[in-house]
């Protein structure tokens, strides 16, 4: 059993709460720390929490608690990461890790210097939809993986801090394009190594400085394409989806929208319907399992099963680092219009791997571009002629 220091009691401190009391079972916040103490004592009610607090020192020192989970606004992670690792409390920290690479290299040096248990709480890579496809993808099934695109779209977060760029480190790339790049990240192979990015963002619609829009393409060393849609423009609700192109198949994941259960209401249900809805009257779409299908209940599980058992969880502090990484070459692409390359000053995966693009000999001759079925039960192959270059086609009876 773990006791937990919670640091946040906004939208992303609730499912976190409500992961760890509703799941593993074993698992209790003890300590909830807010910046407003009305915020915490509601929170602490709601939840059966012993203590609450505004102070973060006490809330991380408190003697009875063994894990600190940081849910608070981006620019106070630092702070929170390393007074928890010198209080040598094992740390869950949502995402993004840091505003930048700078901050999420720092943090991962200290846990690591003191070793401490660090675990990365990205949810997205944990939805139920996406560990099954991984363990697909894993087994071969897509062959080598081409290109991943993730979207994540909605009208907007919640709480002023995520519009302030100062505060947040950026707009909806640092928000939600980190969700993106870590699954793109999954799907191609964490080993493989993000090369360079291409990225144009813009502020479309809000008045701030940060971007609402951005669309960006990461290459990695064997030539993958991993692609990020986000936005805070997109009315009617959030949208979640993924696609997976290899060589030998395709998945397609929507993760929101649709959920499964359709309701109409002219009166409205009088609450809450799911994340990012934006209203409660017309066509609804609720949510059975809201955490379940987030993939907290994957998540909180991976991290404190692999604490118990000494080992690290499916994403660390090292992960973060990466997506961190990335994220700061899309903002150096917005501004240069060009492919920034990745800078990781820290890289633990493969050195030179096998580029995708990979030639298939048909015959002393010719290599194979591709091998079709015809309507009429033939077999169609286009060939490249090795010496002339020429395309040429040939039928199989």
């Amino acid at each position: 059993m773990h006791k937990i220091t919670m640091l946040g009691a906004g939208l992303i401190g609730s499912f976190y709460t409500m992961t760890l009391h509703g799941h593993r079972g074993k698992d209790h916040v003890q300590v909830v720390c807010a910046r407003n103490l009305n915020s915490a004592r509601q929170f602490a009610e709601k939840f059966e929490i012993p203590k609450y607090t505004t102070d973060m020192d006490e809330a991380i020192n408190d003697p009875e608690t063994d894990v600190v989970v940081v849910g608070i606004p981006n620019y106070l992670h630092k702070e929170a990461v390393l007074k928890a690792i010198q209080a040598k409390k094992a740390v869950l920290c949502t995402k993004p890790l840091g505003r930048t690479a700078a901050e999420a290299k720092e943090m991962l040096e200290a846990a690591e210097k003191a070793g401490v248990f660090c675990g990365y709480l990205e949810d997205l890579v944990y939805t139920p939809k996406t560990l099954k496809s991984l363990e697909s993808v894993k087994a071969g099934a897509l062959g080598k993986i081409l290109w991943v695109r993730s979207r994540e779209t909605h009208p907007g977060p919640h709480s002023d801090w995520f519009w302030d760029k100062a505060q947040s480190g950026g707009g909806a790339i640092v928000d939600m394009g980190c969700h993106c790049i870590e699954i793109a990240r999954n799907f191609i192979g964490k080993d493989i190594c993000p090369v360079e990015v291409m990225c144009w963002g813009a502020t479309q619609v809000h008045p701030i400085e940060a971007e609402d829009s951005a669309i960006g393409l990461v290459r990695y060393e064997n030539g993958a394409i991993g692609q990020f849609e986000v936005s805070w423009t997109f009315r009617g609700g959030m949208d979640l989806r993924d696609e997976v192109s290899g060589t030998e198949g395709t998945i397609w994941l929507n993760h929101w929208l649709r959920t499964g259960i359709e309701m109409f209401t002219s009166v409205g249900q009088g609450g809450y319907v799911a994340e990012k809805m934006e209203g409660d009257t017309g066509w609804l779409y609720p949510v059975g399992d809201e955490v379940g299908s987030l993939g907290y209940v994957d998540m909180m599980s991976d991290m404190l099963d692999s604490l118990d058992a000494g080992k690290k969880p499916m994403e660390t502090f090292y992960d973060g680092y990466i997506v961190n990484s990335i994220i700061d070459s899309a903002y150096r692409s917005i501004q240069s219009k060009k492919w920034e390359p990745v800078n990781l000053e820290i890289w633990r995966g493969r050195q030179g791997v096998e580029d995708v693009a990979k030639t298939v000999m048909y015959d002393e001759g010719h290599s194979l571009v591709k091998e079709e079925k015809m309507p009429n039960g033939k077999t169609k192959l286009i060939l490249k002629n090795i010496k002339t270059g020429q395309i040429e086609q040939k039928i199989l009876d």
